[in-house]
């Protein structure tokens, strides 16, 4: 039998994180790890090895911002962030911390289970390893390497990169590459997905492999070249 998943929940009020925890348990069949204050979260994460942190933004000790880049300091453990703030939704989705999804409050934990299921399937993908254009990315090691030098990326920039590699020539539109990389986009405009290909560009550039590999279709949206 396929182990349980662990989920790290870093929730300050007490009465939500047990709903979470009830419906993560009951529900999704998952185990749970919580913790109220966001200087506890590291030391949980490196006790309990979760294979997901669902993170809210608002903590006692250390924020969840804090929080999330200590977490990708170390690991590509997928994140789901907990926020109010719609404000803050382009950083948390991963333009500058690496957060894999968000969810706003107020919302159904019943949500917060199908979005937590939905972001381990896109972790949990094996698939194949796909090689293009001297790129390789090992789904299982969730890693990219161009000619032989490794790819710094984010887990959305990992995940985006992957959808086109899988079908090189292929010409996806930004709505196609957003629902391959978001459980949820309706707050995500067409400048997120523009500006995860300008950051996968700059990378690339700067292995030396150049800014070709992932070419523009004007009116339409993006494609690797093959």
């Amino acid at each position: 039998m396929k182990p349980q998943a662990t989920i790290l929940v870093v929730e300050d009020e007490a009465k939500l994180a047990k709903l979470l925890s009830d419906y993560l348990e009951k529900i999704g069949g998952y185990r749970t790890h919580w913790v109220a204050r966001g200087d506890e979260a590291m030391q949980a994460f490196d006790e309990v090895s979760p294979e997901l942190v669902l993170l809210d933004l608002m903590l006692p000790g250390m924020d969840g911002l804090e929080v999330c880049k200590a977490i990708r300091a170390k690991s590509q453990v997928p994140i789901i962030m907990v926020t109010a703030l719609v404000e803050e939704i382009d950083r948390l989705l991963g333009l500058e911390l690496g957060a894999d999804d968000y969810i706003c409050k107020p919302f159904s934990p019943r949500e917060v289970v199908a979005r937590v299921k939905a972001v381990l399937r896109r972790a949990g993908a094996s698939g194949r390893d796909t090689t293009v254009s001297g790129l390789l990315i090992d789904q299982e090691l969730h890693t990219a390497t161009i000619n032989n030098r490794q790819l710094k990326l984010s887990p959305v920039e990992f995940a985006l990169l992957s959808r086109l590699a899988a079908q090189p020539g292929r010409v996806f539109t930004r709505d196609q590459l957003m629902s391959s990389i978001y459980a949820d986009y309706r707050i995500v405009s067409d400048r997120t997905v523009d500006t995860h290909v300008k950051n996968l560009r700059r990378k690339l550039e700067e292995t030396g492999a150049g800014t070709e590999l992932i070419e523009s279709v004007y009116g339409v949206g993006y494609r690797l070249a093959t």
